[in-house]
């Protein structure tokens, strides 16, 4: 194995992913090869259409594909079935969307403990784990309060921290400041940028914001279903 794919966290090659059959059959990722390396901080834009989401959750093993080949962690996850692709997606990857999808019953701090309460993780420790996470993002005077009580830019704090409590390998967000003004969201994406470098994780992040994508280490521009350019930002 060559020194770039061992030190890569996501490898694609030739990646295919059609929707339909025969004469309808749309290709909506034609040929995609992409590599992303270890604590490697990348943005993918692109007019919508374009296959960004799509792209995502090939890598975030949310979404099969047709034909090629894609290695996350040295782990070729193509032969993967559905119960494999899940186990190995909650060991090693953290999701953030653009909608927060907390739960309204349970508070903010309740929400960040819950992946780590579903891995049996004890509630001390989690408990611990997720005021640490809802200090660094600076909302944890607001951890008993449940999310109708929080604005959104609150809200998607919480779904942040609540994505990182496992500290995955690798973080994979789509349009995660989407709903959020331009202060909330230029505090959100440093303060996940500035956990993922503390951390040493790799980040993913598709968004149209273009002030977004120049705070990360390189852009990578998809148009009709392939990569256009690769742009390393200095």
């Amino acid at each position: 194995m060559d020194d770039t794919v061992h030190n890569s966290a996501i490898k694609g090659m030739d990646i295919i992913k059609q929707y339909g059959f025969g004469s309808s059959t749309i290709t909506v990722l034609k040929n995609i090869s992409i590599t992303i390396n270890k604590g490697e901080i990348v943005s993918i834009v692109g007019p919508s259409g374009a296959g960004k989401s799509t792209l995502l959750n090939i890598i975030g093993c949310l979404d099969t594909f047709q034909q090629g080949y894609v290695q996350i962690l040295d782990q070729d996850i193509s032969p993967f079935s559905y119960d494999e692709l899940a186990t190995f997606r909650n060991k090693h990857i953290g999701f953030i969307f653009q909608m927060h999808n907390l739960m309204p019953e349970f508070t903010a701090l309740e929400n960040t403990m819950m992946p780590l309460l579903i891995r049996r993780v004890s509630k001390k420790e989690a408990k611990h784990k997720a005021l640490e996470l809802l200090e660094h993002f600076k909302i944890v005077d607001r951890a008993g309060h449940k999310p109708a009580e929080l604005s959104g830019g609150e809200c998607q704090r919480v779904a942040v921290a609540r994505a990182l409590i496992t500290q995955p390998d690798i973080i994979l967000a789509d349009e995660p400041t989407g709903n959020l003004d331009s202060k909330n969201s230029d505090i959100l994406i440093e303060l996940l940028f500035k956990n993922c470098k503390d951390k040493g994780s790799t980040a993913v992040v598709v968004t149209h914001d273009q002030s977004i994508a120049a705070k990360t280490q390189r852009i990578i521009t998809l148009i009709d279903g392939m990569i256009q350019s690769e742009t390393m930002n200095l």
